[in-house]
């Protein structure tokens, strides 16, 4: 009985520990509703017709997830019109914030 025990009990640890860290990977960015969209669009932009038209569909869906409060099928919907205008998620520019001064 000892023995299940020690070799039982460490790996509900690992296992236990893994899905403790899991929420936090799969939890969408803030700025999945915010941002990502306008930088989307702004690459539509450049790309052909039926493209941007493709990718346009796809982030107005994004869009209307959002205000559902549904962003991680949002960033779903991002994904793949970023996918479809064949740009990287990760190479998109970086939301500029401006510091308010009192």
């Amino acid at each position: 009985m000892l023995t299940r025990f020690l070799i039982a009990a460490p790996i509900a640890v690992v296992v236990g520990t893994a899905f403790l860290s899991i929420p936090a990977l799969a939890a969408p960015s803030a700025a999945t509703c915010t941002t990502t969209p306008v930088q989307l669009r702004a690459a539509a932009g450049a790309a052909t017709t039926d493209k941007a038209k493709s990718a346009l569909t796809l982030i107005s869906t994004g869009e209307r997830l959002c205000a559902v409060d549904a962003s991680f099928e949002a960033g779903k919907k991002f994904a793949a019109a970023a996918r479809t205008l064949g740009v990287d998620m990760a190479t998109l520019p970086a939301p500029t914030t401006t510091a308010s001064t009192q």
